[in-house]
């Protein structure tokens, strides 16, 4: 039989012998493809999982005895869309096969009890959604994603998506209160090998699911269904190859559908006045009048919409000052090479990346006095505090502590940390509107989503308040009209002009390693090669194949190289 390695960096099959005596104990028969072994390798005992059994060894070749058989792993069908995986990110097999093995080793499947019918109510658009083989419904920032998965479970066993665990294990509860047989990933793996609705984050794209049914992808927009790790695969896109493979519907359930997604199925919403009627009430300070450096970083109407209740404020910007200015020569305080603004971080001046850093004196004319343009949260907390008149809490990605005060301040992190509020404020949302990204505004727009989704249906005294210079943008009008096909409609002419993703492919190459990389990989034709810039290449072309198969072809240096095809964030 044939084994691949639990050993990333080779990558390559070996064929072992089935020992005589697992024939005479029963073991010989357990084997199978997808099953967990141990095999001997150059001197030591390694994990490993069969590819192919009952083969031809090849002439003159001895083969060696399989060790120890460890448990069932994933099916031919897992080890196929291992292969694609593969392909499709430019990576190795093994770490995918690790995704879809168990945690845990595992005998046999849990046996399934009769399926239960599933209550149903009223057709609606989820029952209509599921009759198409790839539909996108846009639903309210607020929806919970139960009557999605109900609806996918009246046709059988389903895999579920969500993006964080704590809504996973909300909704298994939910659908486990209806009598549906769940298996919440990872670790009910051998549950879900024995036939039942798979409900999980990113991971649970991987778990064995013999009868599947249908699939569902919940907040597909989020970024977190992409892992950051090399390879980084993307939950949505290897649900949509799964459910194809399949011959089964797949339907993605969003308040902010992507463009990737609206590229792959049949848009369908529910009625515009409803849908509208389910955003929060928002209020815009527009700040286009306001002398950005005399101005602080509140608005004179801001004290209106933060007297009362739980409130959250947004500043996507950690530090004390994120954009200054010496106040005597007004001179921009940069780094030596005149390319980036320093930072201050306690008593000195920082570049973005960490390499450089000075006392705090303008380089210019060695003024030691320095004005704030644009506050980072931590100083932007201290005044706040005064602003209010009491105690502020801060939260950033780096925070353990769940923050207790009324009034919070914090990064992109406190819409993750805090689930209920009564006003959320983007202090400054033009950051998120004018960054230097491709999909910026796609972005800012899922942000705001997720604090209207905190907010809840619209209520009396609940308020989104975003402060902007750009009250015209796309972005502003689709949250004040809680419609995000504004924002879809003005990104897809963007990116097709200049054809971009999901009109055209990237892939990513960064790493000590990338420049070997680069040249190896050569020139491919219909494939651009854009860089370096700080270590960063792009690769570019109308379409994926040409690149993927041009990356499967290009040997790996040994030092890292970081591969990442269609990046979220450049």
């Amino acid at each position: 039989m044939r084994v691949l390695p639990d050993v990333p960096a080779i990558d390559k099959e070996f064929d072992y012998l089935i020992p005589t005596a697992w024939d005479d104990d029963g073991r010989g028969e357990r084997i199978a493809v997808g099953s967990m072994v141990r095999v001997p390798l150059a001197g030591r005992r390694v994990a490993g999982w069969v590819t192919a059994v009952d083969i031809d060894p090849e002439p003159g070749v001895s083969l060696v005895p399989l060790a120890k058989l460890s448990g069932i792993g994933p099916s031919l069908e897992m080890i196929h869309l291992a292969d694609w995986a593969a392909w499709r990110w430019a990576g190795r097999r093994v770490p995918f096969l690790r995704a879809a093995s168990p945690s845990r080793m595992v005998a046999a499947p849990v046996t399934a009890p009769p399926r239960r019918p599933v209550p149903s109510g009223p057709r609606d658009v989820f029952d209509q959604a599921f009759e198409l083989d790839s539909a996108v419904v846009r639903v309210p920032p607020s929806d919970d994603g139960v009557a999605v998965a109900l609806a996918a479970c009246r046709l059988g066993d389903a895999l579920i998506l969500v993006p964080d665990a704590s809504r996973a294990r909300r909704l298994a509860l939910a659908l486990r209160r209806a009598g549906i047989r769940t298996a919440l990933a990872p670790d009910d793996w051998a549950i879900a090998a024995g036939g039942a609705t798979v409900i999980g984050t990113r991971s649970a794209a991987w778990m064995p699911m013999p009868e599947l049914a249908a699939v569902v992808v919940i907040d597909e927009h989020d970024e977190r269904f992409k892992d950051e790790r090399t390879p980084a695969w993307h939950a949505r896109d290897l649900a949509i190859e799964r459910a194809k493979r399949r011959g089964v519907p797949v339907v993605m359930a969003t308040p902010t559908p992507s463009l990737e997604a609206l590229r792959e199925g049949k848009l369908l919403r529910l009625e515009r006045s409803v849908e509208r009627e389910a955003w929060p009430i928002v209020e815009v300070l527009d700040r286009r009048d306001d002398d950005p450096a005399k101005a602080g970083p509140f608005a004179e109407r801001l004290n209106s919409f933060i007297g009362e209740g739980r409130v959250l404020c947004v500043l996507n910007r950690k530090g004390r000052a994120r954009l200054l200015a010496c106040a005597q020569c007004g001179e921009l305080v940069r780094t030596e090479d005149g390319g980036r603004p320093m930072v201050l971080l306690g008593d000195r001046l920082e570049s973005p990346d960490g390499s450089e850093h000075r006392p705090v004196v303008c380089a210019h004319c060695g003024s030691t006095t320095l004005k704030n343009l644009r506050v980072g949260v931590e100083r932007a907390r201290e005044e706040l505090a005064a602003f209010v008149g009491e105690r502020v809490d801060e939260v950033t990605g780096e925070s353990d502590d769940l923050p207790t005060s009324r009034v919070v301040i914090g990064t992109e992190a406190v819409l993750h940390r805090v689930e209920e509020a009564d006003v959320i404020v983007f202090l400054d949302l033009d950051q998120e509107l004018l960054a230097l990204r491709q999909r910026a505004a796609e972005q800012a727009m899922t942000m705001v989503a997720r604090a209207a989704r905190i907010l809840g249906m619209r209520r009396p005294g609940a308020r989104l308040v975003i402060q902007t210079r750009q009250p015209d943008h796309e972005v502003v009008r689709a949250v004040l009209r809680g419609d995000p096909a504004l924002v879809a409609v003005a990104e897809r002419d963007r990116r097709q002009s200049l054809k971009l993703p999901p009109y055209g492919a990237q892939v990513a190459v960064s790493g000590a390693g990338g420049e070997a990389f680069i040249e190896s990989f050569g020139a491919v034709e219909g494939v651009q090669v854009r860089g370096p810039l700080d270590g960063h290449w792009l690769l570019r072309a109308e379409t994926l194949p040409p690149i993927l198969d041009a990356l499967a072809e290009t040997p790996r240096p040994a030092a890292r190289v970081r591969v990442e095809v269609d990046p979220l964030r450049v």
